[in-house]
């Protein structure tokens, strides 16, 4: 399927929730607004939806959060989603923490890769960031995850006067075991609004002066817009997802779920397709290809561009927990 730029739209993160089972900078606590069970969509409908992305050319899912695993058996989704006969791919971002009780039902269930969302490396700033010490146990979530087999991601994000020293600490992760860790920059939306990230540039700028003999990694290690870089040495990559001072609009490839089931083109803006309110209208006869229609207009109706550079023209309110980013 192909938008009206002609960008291959072949991949949908899937929400499955809006809560977290940690505090952090984009979901706080106070004054948080959670749907009920009620709101978000059950599996069964995930997996219609699913399979009419599938008929519109989309073969790639992420299922996501909030935190995904803190939802009652989602491994059982993970199941069905890699059960539908054209899925190519599924895969899993999470925090981590619930990861290694959970990582026997997920490779069961055939997950194909996960993401780690991993600010630092220390313990106290850990703390102070999550509101949790519980970076022990998503440390020795990573380790169970590669010797599991799953290929294994580190996402993390860099804030001035926050964790900006955190750099080395987990770029030296990726020497020591076969992980990406990526640093992606921090987005204007959510708590995003009132943080300024640290610049992808700066950062790779200090990979190679860091680390001499550096090199761009071509090659291509996932769905999305990462750019990696091999280090001497180094078992894994260090990549960076540079959305302000790296502009990649020009190849998105995805769509976003909501957990109450809004279908959206672009983080940046609110725009999107109520696929809830056509699974919900009672009518189930040719239900499919309404979602595949809806689902297909939503896509061909993608911006050509976000606009986090004109935080003016953002209208996405919502935080980063509540629309799957």
């Amino acid at each position: 399927m192909q938008d009206r730029f002609g960008r291959t739209i072949n991949y949908m993160r899937i929400s499955v929730t809006d809560r977290c089972n940690l505090r952090c900078r984009y979901c706080m606590p106070d004054g948080i607004t959670k749907c009920s069970m009620q709101e978000i969509l059950t599996y069964e409908e995930i997996i219609e939806i699913a399979e009419a992305a599938e008929d519109c050319g989309i073969t790639r899912f992420k299922v996501t959060g909030g935190e995904p695993l803190v939802r009652r058996g989602v491994e059982t989704l993970v199941r069905s989603l890699k059960e539908l006969p054209l899925t190519e791919q599924v895969t899993l971002t999470t925090n981590g923490v619930l990861l290694k009780e959970k990582l026997p039902a997920l490779v069961e269930a055939g997950l194909d890769a996960v993401n780690i969302s991993l600010d630092t490396t220390d313990g106290a700033k850990y703390r102070q960031i999550t509101g949790s010490d519980s970076l022990p146990q998503v440390m020795r979530a990573v380790r169970a995850s590669l010797e599991a087999g799953i290929r294994t991601k580190i996402n993390a994000v860099l804030i001035p006067g926050c964790n900006e020293e955190a750099f080395l600490p987990l770029v030296q992760m990726a020497s020591e075991l076969p992980v990406d860790v990526r640093f992606i920059e921090l987005m204007p939306i959510g708590e995003g609004r009132s943080n300024r990230g640290m610049d992808n540039r700066t950062l790779i700028e200090k990979l190679y002066a860091t680390f001499p003999g550096t090199v761009p990694d071509p090659a291509p290690r996932g769905n999305g817009p990462a750019v990696y870089y091999a280090v001497p040495g180094f078992t894994g990559r260090i990549g960076f997802i540079s959305a302000i001072h790296g502009k990649f609009c020009d190849s998105c490839n995805r769509v976003r779920l909501t957990s109450t089931g809004f279908l959206k083109q672009c983080l940046c803006y609110e725009d999107g397709t109520d696929l809830r309110a056509i699974l919900r209208s009672g009518e189930e006869t040719g239900r499919r290809t309404l979602l595949a229609e809806a689902i297909r207009s939503a896509a061909s109706g993608k911006p050509e561009a976000h606009s986090f550079d004109r935080p003016e023209l953002i209208t996405e309110k919502h935080r980063m927990s509540g629309i799957g980013g």
